[in-house]
């Protein structure tokens, strides 16, 4: 795993040295992780991927050239290897190890044998994870973004979603929430939130999840490994309680699972590999909203402080919050409802077991 971070929460927690929670497994392997600016981070992750993957070719080329000395079969093995899963990483390493080995005892005076083991370890697949917060993500950086998902390359994306800008002081993004309060939005915002997500599946063949770990942590995991084994763009928008939001922080999954109840963050996966077997992409994981929206959102300081200054202003927007809330929901029932393609000009109404499509 390699892992691009934006300048954000994530990156002053994650390279707060002398400690730091990028660890190593008992093997001595672990991620590699580097901190870009504020608004480059997809592009620096991008960067990432382009290397990695010219560096790969280049290694087939040598060992192609090589075979002769390193042998026919390992040569074809390394070449063909499957690296879809941890046993077969696990496998390639080892398939590299003994190359290297080979590759020592051979005359280093030949530049194929030497390049070829300068570049070896490019033969195991990496990952590529760019991380960082909803400041990058949909605000400052989201041009850079948008372009490394319009590429088709095979990167993962995670966006901390506090819906503000937390590590600068609080700042509103064009992730903020109708009718929260912050620096820039004091008299609450008035316009609803960007929908990334929808962005984002408009493309096709982006991998899109949206999350929330303490209302469903086997969709979370789920979301995770899909992202991880899909081969191209992947974008996970992680639910992030902050203490910007004004709650007690060790009450933060259960605020996590009330955002769901109300529709505040419904919970979908779009894997485009399910179009390509005539499935619908787009699934919900999450129910019908149940939970009127303020039992949530009068839970933060962000939205209950705008009731004690301008209530009527609140109520407002209250108002248009549940709304938006009711239409999103309806939106993304209907994506996730649509009936298989057409056959023959005819649109199917009930599947083989005689029940509707769902």
């Amino acid at each position: 795993m390699i892992v691009a971070n934006a300048t954000s929460c994530s990156s002053i927690y994650g390279g707060n040295l002398p400690t730091t929670p990028w660890t190593v497994n008992h093997q001595g392997k672990g991620p590699a992780w580097s901190n870009s600016l504020f608004e480059d981070n997809a592009e620096f992750g991008m960067g990432m991927r382009l290397t990695l993957d010219k560096q790969q070719e280049f290694a087939s080329e040598l060992l192609s050239q090589c075979s002769d000395i390193v042998g026919e079969e390992l040569a074809h093995d390394l070449l063909n290897a499957d690296q879809s899963s941890e046993r077969g990483i696990r496998d390639q390493r080892e398939r590299v190890a003994m190359l290297k080995e080979r590759l020592q005892v051979a005359d280093s005076r030949e530049s194929r044998v030497r390049n070829l083991l300068s570049v070896a370890d490019a033969l195991v697949r990496k990952s590529v994870w760019i991380i960082g917060g909803d400041g990058w993500a949909y605000d400052i950086g989201f041009g850079g973004l948008d372009h490394v998902l319009a590429s088709g390359r095979n990167v993962n994306i995670l966006v901390l979603d506090t819906e503000v800008y937390s590590n600068t002081g609080g700042q509103a993004s064009k992730s903020t929430s109708r009718g929260a309060v912050a620096k820039f939005a004091a008299q609450g915002k008035g316009m609803p939130k960007k929908d990334l997500g929808l962005l984002a599946m408009a493309y096709g063949n982006v991998y899109v999840a949206q999350i929330a770990m303490g209302a469903n942590d086997q969709q979370t995991l789920r979301a995770f490994l899909e992202a991880e084994a899909y081969d191209g763009p992947s974008l996970i928008i992680s639910y992030s309680h902050c203490i910007a939001h004004g709650i007690e922080m060790s009450k933060g999954m259960q605020q996590q699972k009330l955002a769901v109840q109300t529709g505040y963050w419904p919970l979908y996966r779009f894997n485009p590999e399910l179009h390509a077997e005539g499935k619908n992409p787009l699934v919900l994981d999450s129910k019908e909203p149940t939970v009127p929206l303020e039992k949530f959102e009068y839970n933060e300081t962000r939205f209950r402080m705008l009731l004690q200054s301008n209530e009527e202003r609140a109520e407002s927007l209250m108002k248009l919050a549940q709304q938006d809330v009711r239409e999103r929901w309806n939106h993304y029932h209907e994506l996730a409802s649509e009936l298989e393609p057409k056959v023959d000009g005819v649109t199917p109404t009930t599947q083989g077991d005689g029940k509707t499509p769902h």
